[in-house]
């Protein structure tokens, strides 16, 4: 398979986040998303076999522990991805898969905790989330939605409410977008819509999920890449 970088970090996102992880980034996206902050993975990478991505990530994490595969969008490459996630919990990985929901989810193993990006309409790729993928939505699984403003909000929130997704998955997860081109500064500043503001609307509407923050870019410069 085609993978950009295999490090280890803190986990940013996610119910997870601040647990020691090791990200498997595989190359290679088909949207293009406006608050993309992994815009470097769309091309270039190197081919590694599924016994080297196995041996890097136990190099890096020889005790077990989690592991998120992530990309790109990691489910362009299926085939290969598959049995990689099988092979990672049969030696003893807690495994992650970020992606957008936009591929095909029934065959992912049943033990892998899919964190799904459902589009908000300013992200440039809405309605690209397949609805067919609720019914592959496991109760440890996690459902995200990036916030630019208030019409992305409404949307997550209408969306939150119509599928029932509180029942559904572990966790639902507003993050307001981060400008991409951001660096220096590790605050809020950076954020295209005000985490308190989100936390407001929040709060007023009764929303069943949590507020999340992307912690690495609060912890290093936003810019920085494999942290």
């Amino acid at each position: 398979m085609q993978i950009t970088e295999i490090y280890k970090s803190l986990q940013g996102e996610s119910t997870h986040a601040g647990l020691p992880c090791v990200f498997v980034r595989l190359t290679g996206c088909n949207l293009r998303c406006s608050w993309c902050d992994s815009e470097y993975t769309f091309q270039g990478g190197r081919k590694m076999r599924s016994e080297e991505v196995l041996h890097e990530v136990k190099r890096l994490s020889p005790n077990g522990g989690l592991v998120e595969i992530t990309g790109g969008e990691p489910m362009l490459q299926e085939r290969e991805l598959l049995p990689l996630m099988g092979t990672l919990i049969e030696n003893g990985y807690r495994v992650l898969l970020e992606t957008s929901g936009e591929r095909p989810l029934a065959r992912v193993p049943a033990d892998v905790i899919k964190i799904v990006d459902v589009k908000c309409p300013h992200s440039g790729a809405a309605d690209t989330f397949l609805a067919e993928n609720l019914a592959a939505i496991n109760p440890h699984d996690e459902l995200k939605f990036v916030v630019s403003d208030r019409t992305d909000y409404e949307f997550a929130r209408e969306f939150v409410r119509e599928h029932n997704l509180a029942e559904l998955a572990n966790a639902v997860l507003f993050s307001p977008a981060f400008r991409k081109d951001a660096t220096g500064a590790r605050d809020s500043s950076h954020c295209v819509l005000d985490p308190q503001e989100l936390a407001e609307w929040m709060l007023a509407d009764e929303v069943p999920a949590r507020l999340g923050l992307q912690l690495h870019k609060f912890i290093w410069d936003p810019a920085v890449k494999g942290v």
